[in-house]
């Protein structure tokens, strides 16, 4: 079988290293996939992302002069995640995660208030922060007397 750079092929998984993963392909041609090419994220221990005898499927990055296959999981996986990802952003809408502060709810719709009604919210809002602040500042530093007895 010829091994041609850019083919998505499957394997299945011969051999792990700390260094990496040793793939056997059709024909039993073997390639091997760096730690670097796991996973999309950093990968401090291979055997937390594979096992061996697993079926992965893998891109061919470069065949050498002297036959080594170096291969890619991570990039096989994203030729196959964009079309999941488009199909989910299609059929769910997006709902932000829990926790996130989306700030006050406006009274008056965003469309009918005048730029003078926006500013003047902002101002009422900036200022209430301010006072959260000065105010957690003070209890942090004594709540504002100096060590010497005396006021600051």
């Amino acid at each position: 079988m010829q091994v041609e750079v850019g083919a998505v092929l499957d394997g299945k998984i011969t051999g792990l290293t700390n260094f990496g993963a040793f793939v056997e392909l059709e024909g039993g041609i073997t390639g091997m996939v760096h730690i670097s090419e796991v996973a999309g994220t950093y990968v401090n221990d291979i055997k937390d992302h594979l096992v061996i005898n697993q079926a992965v499927k893998v891109k061919v990055l470069s065949v050498g002069d002297d036959g080594k296959i170096s291969l890619s999981i991570k990039k096989a996986l994203e030729l196959v995640q964009p079309e999941r990802q488009q199909r989910a952003r299609t059929t769910a809408p997006k709902r932000s995660g829990a926790g996130t502060w989306q700030g006050p709810k406006p009274s008056i719709p965003l469309e009918s208030q005048t730029f003078e009604d926006m500013i003047s919210k902002f101002k009422q809002v900036s200022e209430e922060k301010m006072t959260d602040i000065k105010h957690s500042n003070e209890a942090k530093h004594g709540g504002g007397y100096s060590r010497r007895g005396g006021k600051k």
